[in-house]
Formats: C-alpha cells, sequence, structure tokens
C-alpha cells in the first residue's frame, strides 16, 4: 500500500483565492493610512534615539523610593483611585436610568402586544442620541475643558469621567439588557409590571454577571484614564508622572509606574472575585 501524497493529505483550501483578494483589498486601505499619518517605526531605531531612550530607562534603576516620595506617590494614588471612583459613581447614575430608556426589551412594545406611542419613541431616540453625545467626547477632551472651568484638581478628572462613562456604560447597558433572557422581564410586562421591576426581577438576575464584569473593567479603564488626565492638570498619580518626566528622574517614574501597575492588577482581582460570587 502506497503512501499518500501530501496533496491528498493537505488538500488545497478552496476558500484561498477570496482570502487573498481580501488581504489585498485589506493592505491597499491599510497603505495609504500609514502613509498619511506618517508612520515611519524605523525613527525609532535611530542611534541618537536609541541613546537618550537608554539613558532614559538607565535612570528607571532603582526605583526612588525615599519615605517623602513615597508618601507623596501615595497621597496622588489615592487621589487618583477617588477620582476614578466618584467619576463611576456619577457616570452609573446617569447611565442607569439612560439604560432603561434605550433599552427596547424593557418596554411594551418589545413584547409584541402594543404599539410604542409617539412619546416613547421620542424618549428612547433622545437617550440613545444622549449617550452618543457623551460617549463621542473622549474624557482628555472634558478634562481640559473642565480644568479652565474649575481649575486645577481633580474636580475637573471626576466631571470628565461622569460626562464619557455615562455615555459609555448606558450603551453597553442597555445592549446587556436587550441580549438577556427576555421571557422573565416579558412575563412581567406583560402581566403589567413596570420597567424597574421588570429590570430588578427579570433582566437584572440573568444579566448580573455581565454588567458587573463590565462595570469594574471600566473603573480599571477609569484608573488608567485619570492617571492620563493628570497631565493635563486634573491631578492624581499623573500629575505626579508629569512633573517627574519633566525633570528626568527616571527613579520616580519607575515607582509610579510600578504602582500604577499595581492598581490595575488590583482592580482586575476585584474583577475576578466579584464575577466568582456571581457565577
Amino acid at each position: 500500500m502506497t503512501a499518500a501524497s501530501s496533496s491528498d493529505r493537505f488538500p488545497p483550501d478552496p476558500a484561498w483565492r477570496g482570502r487573498l483578494g481580501a488581504a489585498c483589498i485589506a493592505l491597499a486601505l491599510l497603505w495609504p493610512m500609514l502613509a498619511w499619518t506618517e508612520f515611519k517605526p524605523w525613527l525609532l531605531l535611530d542611534r541618537q534615539s536609541l541613546a537618550a531612550a537608554g539613558r532614559f530607562i538607565a535612570s528607571f534603576a532603582p526605583p526612588a523610593h525615599s519615605k517623602e516620595f513615597l508618601l507623596l506617590v501615595l497621597q496622588a494614588t489615592w487621589q487618583t483611585v477617588a477620582m476614578a471612583t466618584a467619576g463611576l459613581v456619577l457616570a452609573l447614575a446617569g447611565a442607569a436610568p439612560l439604560a432603561i430608556i434605550a433599552a427596547e426589551r424593557l418596554s411594551v412594545s418589545g413584547i409584541g402586544t402594543a404599539r410604542i406611542g409617539a412619546l416613547g419613541r421620542v424618549g428612547r431616540r433622545a437617550a440613545r442620541w444622549l449617550l452618543i453625545l457623551l460617549r463621542s467626547v473622549p474624557e482628555l477632551v472634558w478634562a481640559l475643558l473642565f480644568v479652565r472651568i474649575a481649575g486645577l484638581g481633580p474636580t475637573a478628572g471626576v466631571l470628565a469621567i461622569a460626562l464619557t462613562y455615562c455615555g459609555m456604560l448606558g450603551k453597553v447597558y442597555a445592549e446587556i439588557i436587550d441580549s438577556a433572557d427576555p421571557q422573565a422581564s416579558a412575563a412581567l410586562l406583560r402581566n403589567g409590571s413596570g420597567r424597574i421591576a421588570a429590570l430588578c426581577y427579570g433582566a437584572l438576575p440573568e444579566a448580573a454577571s455581565e454588567l458587573v464584569s463590565y462595570t469594574v473593567y471600566r473603573w480599571e479603564c477609569a484608573i488608567r484614564g485619570s492617571v492620563v488626565m493628570g497631565f493635563v492638570g486634573a491631578g492624581g498619580l499623573g500629575q505626579r508622572m508629569d512633573e517627574s518626566m519633566k525633570m528626568l528622574a527616571g527613579g520616580e517614574v519607575a515607582t509610579m509606574l510600578i504602582i500604577f501597575v499595581l492598581l490595575v492588577a488590583g482592580a482586575d482581582g476585584v474583577s475576578k472575585l466579584l464575577r466568582r460570587r456571581l457565577a
């Protein structure tokens, strides 16, 4: 019995022409974008750039660990966490009612027993457009605006996170509610229940794990965003890091980077713990 040829063991992919064509089209679309943005990664390999980067990275060791500096960094870290948490709580306060209005699952028309009225259509569309408006403006832009209005400090960061994350949370909450099992909430609405009751006793138990997981993930993103907004004067760890980078104090930057990594790891651990409890 002869051994099977390689073509018999590995038949050609019948869709190779389509995949090759799609790859060529993607490359043809990507290349002008890279050229337009002047994407030149080889500049990173320039001798002067590498020498400057090497000197700065070498200054990371050892990380700064004086008592006065660590106390200052811990205060800035606590301010960053407080900024992210306060902003997210305010965002939740706005996102929850907007998500209830925008969700199709929490309406009588969604279960097919009635037609939605003109007022309901206008309210739902207005809620969706408001969510689009809020999440369309990055939190960094909101922070720049509020720094001009409220001055330097964490107030600008809290308001920026609240507005942007209200739009993000409201949109995703509505989608999670709409994708949950509709039987419980539909039965409640069909029997005359209000939206709040249908949400609390029908949709939330089905989607609780996903809602909590996304909320904690957004809290983690808010912590990262708080650090970035510190570079425009919103306070917290980012503002301290900006000052240290301007002074080329690599040891201080290294310490703050380590603390930042620990913050994100802690947020990830909280997310896993909550998902395990709700599983």
